[in-house]
């Protein structure tokens, strides 16, 4: 009788660690990676006052670190590539590129990378990171949202988070002034992203 109730304890107590230990690893962060074919980055800025320019960004990578059963971003990092900035206009496009703007040619990266995180609904929050553009670095806050995290329903059917975010900057901070003061091209630019990142394959 003893042996049987010992067992049953033994029994218990190590299904008790073995949840504990699965719960523990749930609540791990796993790492995403940003999916570039499911990625849109769009800005906009005024243009002499009569209307927003609208342009994007076609070159991106990058990947960050979340705990989803924590709400918790522990790190990540994206990069886009300045030259592939596209405004559906050449000419503008070979000019946002030289030195009146991007730089491309001495600065081909601009990067954004975490340095916080605070979650400010069940499904957002408000990233903070270093945004560096024409090799100046500058904190920026951008408002994230959570759309959907689940298997994917087609292709790769790995789990994927789906999200939205934007903030607005003026791009004067970074040291691009062309066009401020005589205002044919605006300050503030707004930002807008629209991403699917799928959870490394091996995650456990």
């Amino acid at each position: 009788m003893k042996t049987t109730i010992s067992n049953a304890i033994l029994a218990t107590t190590t299904a008790a660690s073995l949840a504990m230990a699965s719960s523990s690893a749930l609540a791990e962060p796993a790492t995403y990676v940003l999916d570039e074919e499911h990625f849109s980055m769009g800005f906009e800025v005024m243009h002499i006052g009569y209307a927003p320019v609208m342009g994007m960004f076609r070159e991106v990578e990058g990947e960050f670190e979340y705990d989803e059963e924590e709400k918790e971003l522990t790190s990540g990092k994206v990069t886009f590539k300045s030259k592939s900035v596209f405004t559906n206009h050449d000419k503008r496009d070979d000019h946002l590129r030289n030195e009146d703007f991007l730089n491309s040619g001495k600065f081909p990266d601009i990067t954004f990378e975490v340095t916080g995180f605070e979650t400010t609904g069940d499904n957002t929050g408000v990233v903070t990171g270093d945004l560096t553009l024409l090799g100046q670095t500058r904190s920026v806050d951008v408002d994230v949202t959570l759309n959907k995290s689940a298997d994917y329903p087609i292709g790769h059917k790995d789990y994927t988070l789906g999200l939205s975010a934007e903030t607005t900057i003026n791009r004067s901070d970074w040291g691009m002034t062309y066009g401020i003061e005589d205002e044919l091209v605006g300050d503030e630019v707004r930002l807008r992203f629209g991403l699917e990142a799928i959870r490394e394959s091996g995650w456990l």
